[in-house]
């Protein structure tokens, strides 16, 4: 295949890990953006008025920018004192333009130009959303801070629960030569995207060119004990099944035999490390396309 067209979808760090590798094999490359967060800066942001959260928003823009600029220095800057302090400035900036514009994905679109970004950031949808946990035992939690502390976590949803999936969003991933899941955490980023409902219907009609990746560890609560079964079967209680999944041996340790998805296991991550490195997880991606992959 020539340079394929991807989407990577999820949220937070693990997501910009996926962008920066896209960029080094995709013709195009569009993430899509989980929107419940509510901890921190976003939090404090939508507390005053609300909106779909902007700071993964950010994170991905930034992946994605051009080069270096005094305006993408300040995208992460964070005030240190007074009313503003803990606030991230590119949070403030795509609340501001989602104000005067009254439209998120213009908003995100100026934002992307002023950076010179090399794809496209869009949100999973354009109304604010809260993330609902519900447990083995069936007891529910609400808010994604809250679900990311509760252990034996069963399923996630967004509420309300007709939320309407943004249009641009589901129109890339049914476009897409390739989409990408993750990584990021497995149910406050990667199914808190797919739990919109449009969102998830397009990623299962994916299922052909849906790629997992793994995180590199468990993390405390959310997946404590989780190996790549366990990834596989919260993706599959929530309707997903990708056609590959790939992880870090090293790290996550060796995934059993018989589960229902193509394996790809991979050095991810430096020996110890703990984010996926871009130049280790493009050549693993675009192995899967056919495509070329060019170090940036």
């Amino acid at each position: 295949m020539s340079a394929p067209d991807v989407v990577a979808v999820g949220g937070g760090h693990g997501l910009a890990a996926t962008l920066r590798a896209g960029r080094g094999y995709a013709r195009s490359v569009t993430a899509v953006v989980s929107v419940a967060d509510d901890g921190g800066s976003t939090g404090r942001l939508r507390a005053a008025g609300d909106r779909p959260a902007p700071g993964d928003l950010r994170k991905c823009l930034v992946a994605l920018a051009g080069e270096t600029s005094p305006l993408l220095r300040a995208m992460e800057h964070r005030f240190d004192a007074g009313e503003l302090e803990g606030h991230a400035f590119g949070n403030l900036l795509i609340a501001a333009l989602e104000d005067s514009e009254r439209d998120l994905v213009a908003a995100l679109d100026e934002v992307g130009r002023l950076l010179g970004t090399v794809g496209r950031v869009l949100p999973t949808t354009t109304v604010p959303v809260q993330l609902r946990g519900v447990v083995g035992s069936g007891a529910e939690v609400r808010g994604q801070v809250a679900v990311a502390r509760q252990p034996d976590l069963d399923v996630v949803t967004v509420e309300p629960s007709d939320a309407p999936a943004c249009p641009a969003a589901v129109a890339a991933i049914v476009g897409a030569d390739q989409v990408v899941l993750g990584p990021g955490s497995l149910y406050t980023s990667v199914l808190a995207a797919a739990a919109v409902p449009g969102v998830g219907d397009a990623l299962r009609g994916a299922a052909d060119r849906l790629v997992y990746v793994c995180n590199l560890r468990p993390q405390a609560s959310e997946t404590a004990g989780y190996g790549v079964a366990e990834h596989v079967a919260a993706l599959e209680r929530h309707g997903i099944r990708p056609a590959v999944v790939v992880y870090d041996p090293a790290t996550l340790g060796e995934a059993p035999a018989g589960l229902p998805v193509r394996l790809v296991g991979a050095q991810l991550a430096d020996p110890g490390g703990g984010a996926h490195r871009s130049d280790l997880l493009g050549p693993v991606l675009a192995g899967l396309t056919g495509a070329d992959w060019r170090a940036a």
